[in-house]
């Protein structure tokens, strides 16, 4: 069990430096781990082979583990060690790597008690910054005899510290906006329903969500009921929702939004007919005694995109001025949940038409039905680094390939295509197997310097009499699943192999397997089988269970089936489903 007297060592001016302290603690490190930065320091165990491989962050008296592999009890539960038993200290001293063959020579750490109670021998780390830059910590690995550091390895530790210091950046960022939202919500009433409605609307890009949530929250806060309508480019009325604070009368609230929608007026005329023309007999029934007008305007440009119409029945005062300043307030902000919305939906646009034509045209080929999906998140940028591949070789063989391209994003989406262009460019012609044509793949990303870290499967398919022959490598990507003729499932588990990008590889796996005719072969990334609550086996295995309930399906109904049976996406999700014959 770990000792030390805390107070034994005061902690240097980096350590104890207010501002990295004040992103230290935005990060609410308790006494428990992190599943994000265990799988990180699991990947750095496997792939530097390590005994011991941990995240660090150093607060002012104490060094926080919220990722580690190999530490022993207690630690490995408590995931806190004092600053006194801290190699990675260091590391927040200097603000550099640290690479040490034996601490046991190196004056700074020989006397630490690591050293003995835990036989740390070889030490090598890199930090983690913040935003400003600021080492919050380290991303470290410790081995019990003398070791010399690789320059892949550190290159490796380096990669992989960004990722780690890129999570630690989105967490603090997001305390910050709790921050931000804890203080609007401590202000006067109408200052909290403005910090409400921003965050609210920010977590929608749909317009019609935006003003369902916008007319909740106004209707009852600000005034008895609201209408709100949002105007097209030629100025007609094309969104209208309306809220009232009482629910028996939200009936009546709707049907004055479905008759103000297909009126076809502009924003203007559309007022008018609620305050005094057509339309003016349902707004009796909701109660019309004293309104406000507020647009709805876009920060970019100041043009008005629409109207809030806000209204108080019999029995209530006249709007303050308060409650003027706030509904103008209401309007602006609208205004900017509505033009990132239509931002998004350009961009959304846009990312789709590229990764769909990105999306190649499978062969024919005789006894083999090839079908291939891909769906978007359904958050985020819409579409990201997911794709499949089939292409036929003159010898008359046929290559699958599934990858993922990290990140969620247009850019992620064409460096997809630089990369299955160079699976293409690269393997066509040849007869290679999968693992060398893997492997050069690896060398051509980075002698043309491809900005990608990618996993893949890629597939060789040859008919040989009545069965097939299948030979495969797997660069870091969940396995392969054949269904087989008796309805019996396997999973194509291997010995993992680090991602294509992060560090050439001289060579790489084949896998050779038999599959009988009668076999469907499923291709797909993680995002089919990845849930934030579950380990990947378990989306592993529902993806079988769907397989083996649906073995008389066609491949193209057993697409759908399977991507109906994944969960809510964060990912998107590309699959290959081979059907052999």
């Amino acid at each position: 069990m770990l000792r030390g007297d805390l107070a034994s060592e005061a902690p240097t001016s980096a350590l104890s430096d207010a501002a990295r302290l004040r992103s230290v603690g935005r990060l609410r490190l308790g006494p428990g781990g992190d599943a994000a930065f265990d799988r990180i320091a699991g990947i750095v165990e496997r792939l530097v082979d390590v005994p011991v491989a941990v995240v660090t962050v150093l607060g002012a008296d104490r060094q926080h583990l919220p990722g580690q592999v190999g530490l022993p009890e207690p630690i490995a539960s408590g995931r806190e060690m004092p600053l006194t038993h801290s190699f990675s200290r260091h590391i927040v001293e200097s603000g550099a790597a640290i690479a040490v063959p034996d601490v046991r020579d190196d004056p700074r750490m020989r006397d630490n008690r690591v050293v003995q109670e835990l036989g740390a021998i070889a030490f090598a780390g890199v930090p983690l910054t913040d935003s400003d830059g600021l080492v919050l910590g380290t991303l470290a690995v410790m081995d019990r005899e003398p070791r010399v550091w690789t320059r892949s390895e550190i290159v490796l530790l380096d990669e992989l510290g960004e990722v780690c210091s890129s999570e630690l950046r989105l967490r603090i960022a997001r305390e910050i906006a709790e921050e931000a939202r804890r203080a609007a919500e401590s202000a006067h009433g109408q200052l909290t329903l403005l910090g409400e409605l921003t965050d609210t609307l920010s977590t929608t890009m749909d317009i019609d969500e935006a003003l369902h949530r916008l007319g909740g929250m106004v209707a009852g806060r600000i005034a008895d009921w609201c209408l709100i309508a949002l105007a097209d480019q030629s100025g007609v009325v094309r969104h209208v929702w309306a809220a009232h604070r009482d629910p028996a009368r939200d009936a009546a609230a709707q049907r004055l939004a479905e008759e103000s929608r297909a009126a076809g007026l502009d924003a203007r005329s559309l007022i008018k007919a609620v305050r005094h023309g057509s339309l003016a007999h349902h707004a009796d029934r909701l109660g019309f005694a004293c309104h406000l007008v507020v647009p709805i305007t876009s920060p970019g440009t100041y043009g008005v995109l629409g109207t809030v119409l806000l209204v108080n029945g019999p029995g209530r005062p006249a709007f303050t001025d308060a409650e003027r300043g706030t509904a103008a307030e209401v309007g602006r902000r609208a205004g900017m949940a509505v033009d990132n919305s239509r931002v998004y939906g350009r961009q959304r646009h846009v990312a789709e038409v590229l990764q769909h034509s990105m999306l190649p045209t499978l062969p024919h080929v005789d006894g083999v039905d090839l079908h291939g999906r891909y769906l978007p998140a359904q958050d985020g940028a819409s579409v990201g680094g997911d794709w499949y591949d089939a292409f036929a070789q003159p010898d008359g063989s046929l290559m699958l390939a599934v990858g993922d391209v990290s990140g969620h994003d247009i850019e992620a989406a064409a460096t997809m295509g630089q990369v299955r262009n160079l699976v293409r460019g690269d393997a066509y012609g040849r007869e290679d197997e999968p693992g060398p044509l893997l492997a050069q793949l690896d060398r051509a990303l980075h002698g043309l310097q491809v900005p990608a870290a990618a996993t893949a499967v890629l597939a060789r398919l040859r008919r040989d009499h009545d069965d097939y022959l299948l030979s495969f490598a797997n660069a870091g990507h969940p396995p392969p699943v054949l269904l087989r003729p008796d309805g019996e499932v396997e999973i194509w588990w291997e010995s993992p192999e680090p991602l294509l990008g992060l560090f050439p590889r001289a060579e790489r796996t084949t896998h050779h397997r038999r599959v009988p005719a009668g076999s469907t072969l499923l291709l797909y990334t993680d995002g089919l089988v990845e849930h934030p609550a579950h380990l990947i086996d378990h989306g592993i295995s529902r993806a079988c269970a769907v397989l083996r309930g649906n073995a008389g399906l066609p491949p193209d109904d057993l697409c759908t089936r399977l991507l109906d049976s994944a969960p809510r996406r964060a990912d998107d999700i590309a699959l290959l489903v081979v059907g052999l014959h």
